[in-house]
């Protein structure tokens, strides 16, 4: 074989790759931490060190077994950027082929594209073996329809990989038992301690330093430090979630307790994102799980968590190659509110507001439904600009890489899309924030009333933005009741509740 350069990201961190099945000296592998990739948006300081730490474990453990490795750390890259290093190094130092695992976000994608087409020598990209899908599948499996309708995409997947299924049909004779999974967390079930690694202090504070020394501008807090860092350690969090926490996962996973920011989680997104582990081997193993303990698991909980791996993540990737680059720049209410300064501070009387964010900022953590239903509901309520919504979710989270962060965002969440992905806006008063959690019970606000001085801002939000965005909305069949309601109330009940939002948007960074 000609002397060949492989680029490993640092999202593509799987030994499961038939890239590493044989050892051939006349391959080198090259991981490179690039100064670039810390700043396109202001990360989470927990978010950079993972990515550097867990690239590091992966090139030490791909060594160990006899791979030709390269690692360039951030103080020995002067071209801050992956492309312009490389190019640089395969004109150095001769070498006749490149070959480089497709990328997941669209920009580097396009910069790798581009770097192939300039360079003197072969070039050749291989799929990461990692997703059950290919980039386009979801593109094709759509074709022609304006809304791309998840649960259609999800029982095709179901079949394909036959999960959870008995012949043509699913166990259980339903698909979707979300209906179930929808419980408030009631302190009855004892929620497991968190999983936690061993961790070398001095490790960890170095390359805080590294990141300092490099001028990165963070955001949260570097400890407490509790992510997996390499493949043995994500399979562990693997069976522990099976073992302790897919038992109550579903009934609970939309539940939100202040001082429980796990829950029955699984915490395995950063392993998933960086490929760590695949998805179809997490899924396969809690169904095992789930077999060898029906009598504990019910079919609900397992079928939360499938629909979350193999619809949901699947899903959000297919629409982000189906979509870009068009879908970065999709604004459908035309919004230009900037985010408050208390997104980065948590410094709000809103408790839900704070809790969340606060837990954001000292983990890089908050799962889906306080992402969706507290953060992102707040932000499109108060007409926050997509972009600025986009920038925060992608920074603060440790999961966050842009194909699987903007379909959450701007489509789900933000419902910037018009509809594409999602059938409604995700938007709610103080009532759903009080039915699935404690928040409102330690709040400066009253989650009863829509006006007045201690009001939930939610309330007069949530009539505000359906108010001001009714030509777009009262059509909509899953909203009708919004504005049936609306309509039933006095001329004089809708100016104060108008009057209310108003006053709040007005005085929003003291909220």
């Amino acid at each position: 074989m000609p002397k060949t350069l492989r680029l490993i990201l640092g999202d593509q961190l799987n030994s499961q790759h038939h890239w590493f099945a044989n050892i051939d000296p006349s391959i080198t592998y090259i991981l490179i931490e690039a100064k670039r990739e810390a700043t396109y948006v202001r990360h989470h300081i927990q978010k950079i060190m993972a990515f550097f730490l867990a690239m590091r474990r992966f090139a030490d453990n791909i060594k160990a077994k006899g791979h030709q490795v390269r690692y360039i750390q951030l103080k020995d890259n002067p071209h801050h950027s992956i492309t312009a290093y490389l190019n640089e190094m395969i004109r150095k130092e001769a070498y006749e082929h490149f070959e480089y695992q497709l990328p997941d976000e669209y920009r580097l994608d396009q910069a790798l594209l581009e770097m192939c087409h300039n360079l003197p020598i072969t070039t050749k990209s291989y799929d990461t073996a990692h997703f059950l899908t290919e980039r386009n599948e979801v593109k094709r499996f759509f074709e022609g329809k304006k809304t791309y309708l998840m649960e259609s995409f999800y029982r095709e997947m179901r079949k394909k990989y036959n999960l959870l299924m008995q012949g043509d049909k699913p166990i259980g004779d339903s698909w979707n038992y979300d209906a179930k999974n929808r419980k408030k967390y009631d302190k009855k079930i004892p929620i497991p301690p968190p999983l936690r690694y061993e961790r070398n202090r001095e490790g960890l504070q170095q390359i805080h330093r590294e990141i300092i020394a490099a001028e990165i501008p963070t955001i949260g807090n570097p400890f407490p430090f509790e992510h997996v860092l390499e493949r043995s350690e994500a399979l562990e969090l693997l069976a522990y979630f099976n073992d302790k926490l897919l038992p109550y996962f579903g009934h609970f996973q939309d539940a939100m307790e202040p001082d429980e920011p796990y829950l029955f989680h699984s915490r395995l997104s950063f392993a998933l994102n960086t490929k760590m582990i695949s998805p179809l081997e997490v899924v396969k193993a809690a169904i095992k799980a789930w077999k060898q303990n029906s009598n504990c698991i019910d079919l609900a909980q397992i079928e939360g968590f499938v629909r979350q791996i193999i619809g949901w993540r699947e899903y959000m990737r297919g629409v982000y190659w189906a979509k870009m680059p068009k879908y970065e720049t999709e604004n459908f209410f035309a919004h230009e509110r900037k985010l408050p300064n208390w997104y980065w501070t948590a410094d709000t009387k809103m408790h839900c507001l704070s809790q969340t964010i606060k837990q954001s900022l000292e983990k890089a953590y908050a799962h889906h439904i306080q992402r969706l239903m507290i953060t992102g509901n707040f932000a499109l309520l108060a007409g926050i600009h997509p972009d600025e919504v986009d920038t925060w979710y992608l920074g603060i989270y440790i999961d966050a890489i842009q194909w699987v962060e903007i379909t959450n965002t701007r489509g789900m969440s933000q419902f910037a899309d018009g509809g594409l992905l999602a059938s409604k806006p995700y938007t709610s008063s103080a009532n759903y924030i009080q039915k699935m959690s404690r928040y409102c019970t330690e709040c400066a606000y009253n989650p009863k009333i829509k006006v007045g001085n201690n009001a939930c801002p939610f309330n007069s939000l949530y009539w505000h933005f359906h108010h001001r965005h009714n030509e777009k909305l009262a059509k909509n069949p899953r909203i009708g009741m919004v504005y049936r309601n609306w309509e039933r109330m006095s001329a004089q009940q809708k100016s104060e509740i108008l009057k209310q939002a108003e006053d709040y948007l007005q005085q929003i960074e003291n909220l």
